[in-house]
């Protein structure tokens, strides 16, 4: 299903609709959650064309599912079949709020399976390589699915989620891996950390190193730092969500654009704040909202994932794929963004803006209230042999003045202090007045 070849976007349209018509009839007779949600929107298994649904539907919000868990203990009523059916427990990373728990039968599971096939060939993976996944294999999805794809794809798959960054980096370069799955963070951290040890990563068998789970991988700051310390590979963005499964791959033709697997997925694009629709081709940045086409035991109709995100033209791309563009990746999430002194900021705006200063090992942003305005404190920790931590000191607020016209306070910290991180990155923290670090 994942691999079909759209010729236009009414074949798109056509297609959507009728993967539509086949998941509500199956809601309306056995989903509690969303039956009768359908039932009171006036919605059946005629519909007539996918602005009817999106029209008529209400959205579904994560703090509406969270409720529903609740309620119904512990997996909700969003459950399409009986309990015996599902095979497959996943939780969200909860970086905003308390885990949802999330229920796969072994249909939903095959179908995001095929959605990460999708995304491994759109990115130049073949039988041939060797992937590696560096994450910790727990209950957060992670790189469950992309193990899973490139083992049905033939590739040789390597687990590393009992390894410390030294065995892991060791793991990679002595079964040649080509293959790198992880996040942006993690990425540079690998690269870091063989740099220290004095190992030449130009002599990896790595190509390609796909990741996800932070807004990293579609800025070019960021992608530059990885592939210099990555020397001969290129990174390849996408992003998904527990909730959904895969839901973007990078164009493999211009990077710094995420297509999305519309095969797969109905996509709107709404006014953050008003959720009213964003006119086509605005090119202003939207809150991008999700229907699981073929996740049947566990939908989700009109969910407002929360994601930032500019769409691009409703045109062919250059790599010849109608479906529709990220500009910019994923930009950020609504409920992540700031108003500091009358500038509003994204984390992955300031991930941009430090990225390229080569001397900073890691940083953190500690976010406060004072007299009832945002305020930032941004710690910075050098690389062990830079010489000279005041000058970067200046430099770092200098960068945060020209780019923002913003004078934020700036800390130097000792090597090793600020952690580490596997999976998403958590630099931004909010601490109550007078605590700190």
């Amino acid at each position: 299903m994942s691999e079909l070849q759209f010729q236009d976007r009414n074949e798109i349209e056509t297609y959507q609709c009728a993967q539509l018509r086949r998941l509500v009839a199956t809601l309306l007779d056995g989903n509690p959650f969303y039956g009768e949600k359908l039932r009171h929107a006036g919605i059946d298994a005629s519909i007539s064309s996918l602005e009817h649904f999106t029209t008529s539907m209400p959205f579904t919000t994560k703090k509406e599912l969270a409720a529903d868990q609740a309620a119904h203990a512990p997996f909700g009523s969003n459950l399409s079949f009986p309990i015996e059916r599902y095979t497959r427990l996943h939780q969200t990373s909860s970086t905003t709020g308390k885990p949802l728990r999330w229920l796969d039968t072994a249909e939903s599971w095959e179908w995001m399976v095929d959605g990460w096939v999708t995304v491994l060939r759109a990115e130049g993976v073949t039988p041939r390589d060797r992937l590696f996944a560096a994450f910790s294999f727990g209950p957060f999805i992670g790189f469950w699915l992309g193990y899973e794809a490139a083992e049905k794809m033939g590739c040789m798959v390597i687990p590393g989620g009992s390894m410390n960054s030294v065995t892991r980096l060791k793991a990679i370069l002595e079964n040649e891996v080509t293959v790198l799955c992880c996040t942006p963070t993690y990425a540079i951290r690998l690269g870091q950390l063989a740099r220290d040890k004095q190992v030449d990563l130009s002599q990896s068998k790595v190509r390609t190193i796909i990741v996800g789970g932070e807004p990293g991988g579609s800025l070019p700051a960021i992608r530059a730092r990885i592939e210099s310390l990555w020397p001969g590979a290129r990174v390849f963005d996408h992003h998904g969500m527990t909730e959904c499964g895969p839901a973007t791959h990078q164009c493999p033709k211009q990077a710094g654009l995420l297509h999305l697997l519309e095969a797969s997925l109905l996509c709107e694009f709404i006014h953050p704040e008003t959720g009213e629709p964003m006119p086509e081709d605005s090119g202003e940045i939207s809150e991008l909202v999700i229907t699981t086409l073929g996740r049947t035991g566990s939908p989700l109709l009109r969910y407002r994932t929360g994601d930032l995100v500019r769409p691009g033209p409703n045109t062919k791309c250059r790599c010849g794929l109608w479906e529709r563009v990220l500009e910019g990746g994923i930009i950020g999430r609504a409920d992540d963004m700031i108003f500091v002194r009358g500038v509003n900021l994204y984390p992955s705006a300031v991930d941009e803006l430090l990225s390229p200063i080569s001397a900073i090992a890691e940083y953190r942003v500690e976010i406060s209230e004072d007299r009832s305005m945002t305020e930032l404190c941004v710690y910075i920790e050098p690389m062990p042999d830079h010489p000279d931590p005041d000058s970067l000191k200046h430099e770092v607020a200098e960068v945060f003045r020209n780019s923002f016209n913003l004078r934020v306070p700036i800390k130097i910290v000792s090597p090793g202090s600020l952690p580490r991180f596997e999976l998403k990155a958590k630099r931004w923290v909010r601490i109550e007045s007078g605590k700190s670090l």
